[in-house]
């Protein structure tokens, strides 16, 4: 099965799943022919048939509750219940059981696939060696949350890059237009019991946003709440690519709520999983930490190193696979990372030449 037939095969499933919004998938085929590291944000569905074809002796590896997709634009920051800036993975829609290497090599091609477009200026040697570095010593420890005070401060002015400007944030927001459907009963209520005043009165706008799930539908709802404006947005998920990738037809089960719940974490108190919908916070400290936009000063190494410290901290939750893992890790010798790594990279740069030559 090449890209095409691959994307036209998962794309027939997702519409059996959700109400595709058909301009929004559009918009995202446009976006995966514009480079490589887009191309691979976008395809996970095709990521899941591949990788374990290319590397099998890995795809072998102990399981856990995995990220699926990660990558190192799955990160950013979120206040946690007693406002703190908490940054870590903030991305769990293809939470899936799958060998804990599937998560290390992901995020090892994203940072080759960053380093070839001049993203990132770390080798993929090195940037193997940080994530595997920080991902070892994470299991070793425990684990524990990165929040930005005392001795992760030092990540704060990278974390903070991103951040938006408030009146820039708002204004971008509300120029999205209304929904044209009702918006369903759960994300409702969980607006409800989410906005600081449970009468709260909001209006609905839609949202596009993201690159892997563009064309789920989003809608936010915003209100004016004590002298500033108050944002949570609702987007309806679907069971990971896995399943489409394995060939089930029947099984349903999306692993968000649980994922968020078994990981050692300081949780955003406003991210709730629910009957199919995601709600989360939109604001401008609520915010991904886009790869691309980051100041030029920056420790890199350190920064890949805590990308696979975090990724452990969600390995963390599958309790009886740690000593596994473990195991399993003293056994791997060598650069089996970067070797896989670039193995994968190579998988996708062809796939995207492809889709390229076809796309534009």
């Amino acid at each position: 099965m090449n890209i095409f037939r691959a994307t036209t095969s998962f794309e027939s499933w997702l519409r059996t799943r959700i109400p595709v919004v058909e301009a929004d998938l559009k918009q995202k085929h446009e976006i995966m022919a514009k480079d490589e590291f887009r191309f691979f944000r976008g395809t996970f569905y095709r990521w899941a048939q591949l990788w374990p074809k290319h590397c099998a002796d890995l795809a072998a590896a102990p399981a856990v509750l995995a990220v699926g997709d990660l990558h190192v634009n799955s990160f950013g920051t979120w206040r946690d219940k007693i406002g703190r800036l908490v940054w870590g993975i903030d991305d769990f829609d293809e939470a899936y059981s799958l060998p804990y290497t599937n998560d290390l090599i992901r995020l090892a091609t994203s940072a080759r696939l960053a380093y070839s477009l001049g993203h990132l200026q770390i080798t993929t040697k090195d940037a193997s060696d940080a994530i595997l570095e920080g991902y070892t010593d994470s299991l070793k420890a425990g684990g524990m949350p990165l929040v930005l005070e005392d001795k992760n401060a030092w990540f704060t002015s990278i974390a903070l890059s991103r951040l938006d400007d408030p009146p820039s944030f708002w204004k971008k927001l509300e120029r999205n237009s209304a929904p044209r459907h009702p918006v369903p009963a759960t994300p409702k209520k969980l607006w409800e019991e989410l906005f600081p005043d449970h009468n709260l009165r909001y209006r609905v706008i839609k949202r596009t946003a993201g690159t892997g799930s563009l064309g789920h539908p989003r809608v936010v709802a915003i209100a004016d709440w004590q002298g500033g404006k108050v944002a949570l947005e609702a987007k309806l998920l679907v069971p990971s690519a896995c399943v489409w990738a394995e060939g089930h037809t029947n099984k349903s089960a999306i692993y968000y709520r649980r994922i968020m719940q078994e990981a050692v974490r300081c949780s955003d108190p406003y991210v709730r999983a629910r009957d199919g919908w995601r709600i989360s916070r939109l604001a401008p400290d609520s915010s991904p930490v886009d790869i691309e936009t980051l100041p030029k000063k920056r420790d890199e190494d350190r920064m890949l190193n805590a990308m696979g410290w975090e990724a452990a901290n969600v390995h963390l939750g599958s309790k009886r696979s740690v000593r596994f893992i473990q195991g399993d890790l003293r056994t791997r010798r060598g650069n089996w990372l970067r070797s896989a790594a670039e193995e994968m990279a190579q998988v996708v740069t062809r796939d995207w030449k492809k889709w390229r030559a076809e796309k534009m």
